[in-house]
């Protein structure tokens, strides 16, 4: 079972993180991505420029095509990012900007060679590299950016800004683990970028002690004696030798990592390359954030009387926006004023209409509805018995539907009912009803109740004369005696039933068939 925490490790702890926290939003902090279409080894370029700027630097930045300049420097105030560099690709070049937030200036580089990490420890026997090294930041040499001339100066101090600045009295030296180099060559006006591995072994030891103090322990098994180790330094390849010098051995101030780097005793740094590399060669200076004044140019020269004019033309167009602005201004100011005078006119002329100066109308008046603690008042009959006298009528039921319905004297309030009719009369419209005995007499047609009834069940045998349903005509008919002349009839004598709009249009089509038949014997 593990310790518990103490209560002291638990404040150390919690001050340690609070002392991290105003630590990094102190330092520096690089936002590096693309501007179009870079490429595959271009785009590694820009991982590996990240790899080189962490911790404090986005390592997962998600670039996408839609974004453009103004999203970065958005985002940037929040997240405390001070830096910005930018690669592009051309047809001809590779380019590199860094730009300082949130004002500038901008440094235009030319990339005129690099490579890649991977090429770099390609290129190496023994590389060293390993994900510790890259959870602090890394160590910034600058060597000849101390030559006369604005821009390397502003040079100089735009890499400087670039990474935390270090104080040598609280200084923790196994902090210090990478180192990125900056060379400017006069002749060639170019920048060398170099990323190193940085490592401290200690000196002035023969290669037998070193040997024990490494990490591999050496094979001994033909040896009698460790003294032959200590003093002879046998089965130690001559690779192995010290090739340490003045130029790289120093007195450590404190313990470093490592065995055998101990405070106040001689160690050697050595530095091994881990990429990438570039060689990059000053374009322009701008003065702002990606626009604005020309500090410097590598290619074009200006004579101070091109840079007056170019000055005037500047403060002519800024002259001309203000302008526009102000104009803008007053014509915002001019609607608003006309709108609130239109508004006031129409209140006037509202108040006008009413028929007395400070009487506000039934119709203006808001219902403020019925009260939640009152019942709604019922409805009275007076409006009912109006309407009886004026109109003469009772009103319709859904008019006055809490008003109750004025009945005669002597009635029943009971509602009324559904009487049967009796056998013997007509309707209320008085016509006749289908139970009627004089119903249908009136062309001499049968009614239907005068049908015969069928007699028997033996009507449908063959027997008795029927036929089947695919002979035709004949004297014993399938359906009881039924002939051809008597179309009208069906089962057994009964007449078909027709409206009475066909019965006159027959009647009518006979009459004047008869009137023919006349007219020629006459």
């Amino acid at each position: 079972m593990g310790k518990t925490k103490t209560k002291n490790q638990k404040k150390g702890r919690e001050a340690a993180r609070r002392v991290a926290e105003e630590t990094f939003s102190t330092v520096p902090h690089t936002f590096v991505f693309q501007r179009g279409q870079i490429g595959r080894n271009v785009g590694q370029l820009v991982l590996d420029m990240r790899r080189v700027m962490e911790p404090f630097t986005a390592r997962s930045l998600k670039v996408r095509k839609k974004n453009v300049l103004k999203d970065f420097v958005a985002v940037a105030g929040p997240l405390g990012i001070t830096h910005f560099s930018i690669f592009t690709k051309t047809e001809n070049s590779i380019n590199m900007r860094l730009a300082r937030l949130p004002k500038g200036p901008t440094l235009y580089f030319h990339v005129a060679k690099y490579a890649l990490i991977k090429d770099v420890i390609s290129s190496l026997k023994r590389h060293r590299m390993h994900e510790q090294q890259f959870s602090h930041h890394p160590l910034l040499v600058l060597n000849n950016f101390g030559t006369e001339g604005m821009h390397i100066k502003l040079m100089a101090t735009m890499f400087q800004n670039m990474f935390p600045s270090i104080n040598v009295h609280k200084l923790n030296l196994n902090s210090i683990k990478r180192c990125v180099l900056l060379n400017y060559d006069p002749v060639s006006q170019e920048v060398e970028f170099r990323h190193y591995s940085l490592k401290v072994v200690p000196v002035g030891m023969s290669r037998g002690v070193k040997k024990l103090m490494q990490e591999k322990f050496p094979n001994m098994s033909k040896l009698e004696d460790i003294s032959e180790l200590l003093m002879k330094g046998v089965n130690l390849s001559e690779s192995e030798a010290e090739q340490d010098g003045d130029h790289n051995i120093t007195e450590l101030p404190q313990v470093y990592s490592g065995r055998g780097n101990m405070a106040s005793q001689q160690s050697a740094v050595r530095l091994t390359e881990i990429g990438p590399r570039m060689t990059l060669q000053l374009v322009k200076i701008v003065e702002g954030m990606g626009e604005g004044k020309v500090l410097y140019h590598s290619f074009v020269s200006k004579t101070e009387e091109e840079l007056q004019e170019i000055l005037k033309r500047k403060e002519a167009r800024l002259k001309e926006k203000e302008e526009r602005k102000r104009k803008q201004e007053q014509n915002i100011a001019l609607k608003k004023e006309k709108r609130d005078q239109n508004k006031k006119r129409s209140l006037e002329g509202i108040k006008r209409k009413r028929p007395q100066e400070g009487q506000v109308s039934d119709d203006e008046v808001e219902d403020p509805g019925i009260p939640e603690d009152q019942a709604p008042a019922e409805e009275s009959e007076d409006e009912a018995e109006y309407y009886r006298q004026a109109v003469g009528e009772e009103p319709d039921q859904d008019m006055f539907p809490s008003a109750k319905r004025k009945r005669g004297p002597g009635k029943s309030p009971i509602p009324f009912k559904k009487r049967k009719l009796s056998p013997g009369k007509g309707p209320p419209h008085n016509k006749k009803s289908f139970k009627s005995p004089d119903r249908g007499s009136k062309d001499g047609r049968k009614r239907f109740g005068d049908r015969k009834p069928l007699e028997g069940r033996n009507r449908f045998r063959k027997s008795e004369g029927g036929k089947k349903f695919g002979q035709k005509g004949g004297k014993g008919s399938r359906f009881a005696g039924q002939k051809k002349r008597d179309a009208g009839k069906k089962f057994g004598g009964q007449k078909s039933f027709k409206g009475r709009a066909v019965m006159k249009r027959q009647k009518g089509a006979g009459g004047k068939k008869d009137l023919k038949h006349k007219k020629e014997k006459n």
